[in-house]
């Protein structure tokens, strides 16, 4: 019997099927830490998936925010887009490299605009060319569209709101950074910055999600998030370094139907660079 899989999830064989449908549009989402010692635009620029275009975290970003990687407004992500030839009526297929890093975050950002229709590709870009599926050099040609936002405000939460949710537990909070960095034992990878965690958070690292590259299924997704003590009866706010994996964990809750969570956009970036918020350590 197949395992139940996330809805929000195709595969290579599904995308390969069709490549070229008018109606389908495919982003290469890449971003990586430096300690990836990889080049997302150069891996783009060397070879991709036929038809995708590039989408770059740090160019999508509000600058004017102080932050990595925060939402632009609605209009700005709509021009954005639309200059890359996607609308929110089209059939969007997001990938990384190595499957469920980045490519979440381009998930969440395309829903909390308005688009429905949006997937990420299982296995990502290494395991699409692992299999010897088509890549090509070649640049996408673009038209450009007009992307309509719908902007979904109640799925981000705030730096305000976040220190209510740390001292009333109106929220869960879920931590994608790895076991070290939230309890401490791990320097972060930017200067100046506290380790730790905000008081209340668990632990739910953005690497154990997905084995070699393709997401859990469903029973394993649940088992994970319940070992972490996460209930998904109640609200759950996910965060990470600078937003990016704590779409990972967003995108676990939604596969399992869980819908009242948010992402704290500005996370540990910017609850671990202030000195008047409340930090914990150690695991638990």
């Amino acid at each position: 019997m197949r395992e139940e899989k996330s809805p929000f999830v195709v595969g290579s064989d599904w995308l390969q099927e069709r490549l070229g449908d008018a109606n389908l549009r495919i982003i290469d989402a890449s971003w990586y830490l430096p300690a990836h010692a990889r080049d997302p635009k150069a891996e783009y620029a060397a070879g991709h998936i036929p038809g995708a275009v590039f989408l770059d975290h740090d160019a999508i970003s509000d600058a004017t925010s102080g932050l990595p990687h925060t939402l632009p407004s609605p209009e700005a992500f709509a021009a954005f887009v639309g200059a890359l030839g996607i609308s929110e009526t089209n059939t969007i297929v997001v990938y990384d490299g190595p499957g469920f890093f980045s490519a979440p975050r381009a998930w969440w950002m395309f829903r909390v605009m308005g688009a429905p229709d949006v997937y990420v590709l299982d296995g990502g870009l290494d395991g699409w060319t692992s299999e010897g599926r088509p890549v090509t050099p070649e640049a996408t040609a673009v038209s450009p569209a007009v992307f309509t936002p719908t902007f979904d405000e109640s799925a981000v939460t705030s730096f305000h709101q976040m220190t209510e949710i740390v001292g009333d537990g109106s929220r869960q909070i879920a931590d994608a950074r790895s076991l070290g960095r939230f309890s401490g034992e791990e320097a972060e990878p930017r200067a100046g910055m506290r380790s730790g965690h905000m008081p209340g958070a668990r632990s739910l690292p953005a690497g154990s999600f997905a084995t070699n590259g393709h997401f859990k299924s469903l029973p394993a997704l649940q088992k994970l998030v319940a070992d972490a003590g996460i209930d998904l009866e109640k609200p759950v706010v996910t965060s990470c370094g600078s937003g990016i994996t704590a779409a990972i964990i967003t995108l676990a809750l939604q596969s399992l139907g869980h819908s009242d969570n948010t992402l704290y956009d500005g996370s540990w970036s910017e609850w671990g660079s202030r000195a008047d918020t409340a930090i914990a350590t150690g695991k638990l």
